[in-house]
């Protein structure tokens, strides 16, 4: 099975001239003589980008994914190639209704009709992984429900393995197969795609923004029926919305578009630095809008997370960028390793600002951030910059509101509707308010170790007269009284400190 798969890709691949992208990307390639052998008798009137997308599109789905993957990789891709692949469209045939009830059935142990009360046969979505149908539960809930395609789990898995063979092959014969990291891109679409494919992942995913996002006017999230779900099934609540795509549908429906654009760049920003959780697939596919002018979120299978010193460096650099302090964001990339030691801060300022200088004060119609980020990514090159892994989801996901953005509301500031967020998110990490929240989180554990410090206190005071009483170096002896008069001076600071948020804490 596996051979009649690489024979088809090695057809494909010489159909659409891929082994020709080789030779003619200008690198070094090893058994490139061989190579120019295949040349004979082909001709090739579309351009390398369009050819390599067409070649994806006829491997198949796991392939048209792994080319969307690899659009937002603009730190690795050559411009043309980015933006073509970006165009690709996981459009998917649904299977058999049949088979998702053999599925179902065979994961319940019992017909479907005594599971659920009414089920649609007819999918409503279906894509690479799954499809999905929309049932009714016994205690009367309108649910969504998800199933895998039947055999998909050994496809993909055929499929990666040759996708890391074909990326072993590329930086042993190419010159340029080990820049562009080809082992480290499939091995991480091997990840995303693995978290697809198990939707008990997925369903905590979604009740993980469920909660994140818990009365809140801007997002609605669905409810998971846990009862229901497995690895290969997932029920969630049915949603009703249009998508968010159907502009002129959601103007007459009254949705203010200039306030909906506004929602979705803070519901973005909530997400990254109240949460540190962010959906990472925010396309028009997996997005609705509720009557109300609610945003829906739909597709929890690809979700980023980012740590609280992710989470820092990216605020400093968002506001440094904001106020236009272009020398803050070269040492912060300096300070956080990701350059070399050695590299000169006022170069990498210079060219940053370059970059960024252009498009402040615009709005968003007038700014071209796909253009913006190509530049960035080429002054990344330049220096060196080693690109985190986090955050080459996040890259992508901002693209994403960009476009949905642009499409809902042109005239939209990004950077105006964003600065006030980011001030007051950073205004809470830092000065007292981040102080008051972290003796809160921590009142648990002081309140086991205040009890305590009044005979932590007095060991360390019998101590210091026990000490009075040895010959001693006089500047030493004052050295360990000042320090003494320091550590009660602390001690009570402290424990007042901790009685109060104790106090607050238990009285709010």
């Amino acid at each position: 099975m596996r051979w009649l798969r690489l024979l088809k890709i090695i057809t494909v691949s010489l159909r659409f001239g891929l082994d020709q992208m080789l030779i003619d990307a200008g690198s070094r390639l090893r058994f490139a003589s061989l190579l120019r052998v295949t040349r004979f008798g082909r001709r090739f009137d579309a351009p390398r980008a369009v050819r390599l997308r067409q070649a994806l599109e006829a491997l198949g789905p796991i392939f048209v994914k792994f080319g969307q993957m690899l659009s937002t990789r603009r730190d690795l891709l050559p411009p043309d190639l980015a933006d073509e692949l970006a165009k690709l469209q996981d459009r998917v045939p649904p299977f058999p209704s049949e088979l998702a009830i053999a599925r179902l059935e065979a994961f319940y142990g019992r017909p479907l009709d005594q599971v659920f009360a009414r089920f649609e046969r007819v999918p409503v979505a279906s894509a690479s992984v799954a499809q999905v149908h929309f049932a009714l539960l016994p205690s009367g809930e309108d649910v969504a429900v998800k199933v895998l395609r039947p055999g998909i789990e050994r496809v993909i898995a055929n499929d990666i393995a040759l996708m890391e063979t074909a990326a072993a092959l590329l930086e042993r014969v190419w010159s340029e197969g080990r820049r562009l990291k080809a082992r480290e891109v499939v091995a991480e679409f091997s990840k995303h795609l693995g978290d697809e494919l198990d939707l008990m992942r997925e369903a905590s995913n979604c009740s993980q923004l469920r909660r994140n996002f818990r009365d809140s006017p801007l997002l609605a999230v669905p409810e998971v029926y846990w009862d229901y779900c497995g690895p290969a099934v997932m029920v969630m609540q049915r949603m009703y919305g249009l998508p968010v795509s159907q502009v002129e549908a959601l103007r007459a429906q009254g949705v203010d578009m200039a306030a909906l654009s506004r929602a979705g760049v803070e519901i973005f920003f909530t997400q990254v630095f109240r949460d540190g959780f962010f959906h990472a697939d925010m396309h028009p596919g997996n997005i609705f809008v509720a009557p109300d002018g609610q945003y829906i979120a739909l597709d929890f299978g690809i979700m980023g997370t980012l740590t609280d010193v992710d989470k820092n460096y990216l605020a400093q650099n968002f506001l440094a960028f904001f106020q236009r302090d272009y020398k803050r964001v070269a040492q912060a990339h300096v300070d956080a390793g990701w350059v070399p030691r050695g590299t000169r801060v006022d170069e990498f300022e210079a060219a940053i600002r370059a970059v960024c200088e252009p498009i402040f004060d615009k709005p968003l119609k007038e700014i071209e951030f796909g253009r913006t980020l190509l530049r960035l990514f080429q002054v990344s090159r330049r220096f060196n910059v080693e690109i985190q892994p986090q955050l080459v989801m996040l890259q992508k996901t901002l693209l994403n509101i960009e476009g949905l953005g642009r499409q809902l509301d042109p005239d939209l500031d990004l950077w105006k509707t964003a600065k006030p967020f980011l001030e007051r998110w950073m205004s809470e990490q830092v000065g007292w308010r981040a102080l008051r929240r972290k003796l809160v989180e921590e009142a648990p554990g002081w309140a086991l170790t205040l009890p305590e410090l009044p005979r932590l206190a007095h060991r360390v005071l019998s101590r210091s007269a026990a000490l009075d009483a040895l010959p001693d170096d006089a500047r030493a002896e004052r050295r360990h009284r000042r320090q003494l008069r320091w550590l009660r001076i602390v001690s009570v600071l402290l424990a007042v400190l901790i009685a109060v948020e104790l106090w607050r804490a238990f009285h709010h």
